[in-house]
């Protein structure tokens, strides 16, 4: 049996695709106000957008949404954040689902003089 060979899919078909992951975040934040489910599918559409052509979703928008229920988060409506200065961390807790994400953060190091 002929080993299967993957092929890439286009470059501008992946740069249209990671253009739509922005554009379908951007529209779930305008969104989120008045119509939360519809922000929590495109977040849903985002994903599969990119997995089909093997993307990652850029970190800054990656942190907008849950990585157990997939809901977009937005701070103080359906997400509660929190800094930890022992582990050096920003808590974010899904409140749809109870999931809790850490994300490691590192203070600034002071000069020596």
């Amino acid at each position: 049996m002929p080993a299967r060979r993957s092929r890439k899919k286009p470059e501008k078909q992946i740069k249209i695709a990671k253009e739509r992951i922005r554009i379908l975040f951007k529209n779930a934040e305008e969104e989120f106000r008045k119509n939360p489910e519809l922000s929590h599918r495109w977040v849903q559409m985002a994903r599969k957008i990119a997995t089909r052509y093997n993307i990652r979703i850029p970190r800054e928008l990656r942190r907008r949404f849950c990585k157990k229920c997939f809901r977009f988060l937005v701070p103080g409506e359906n997400s509660r954040v929190r800094t930890n200065p022992k582990q050096q961390a920003v808590i974010v807790r899904c409140l749809g689902c109870g999931n809790i994400m850490r994300f490691p953060y590192r203070r600034e190091k002071k000069k020596k003089i």
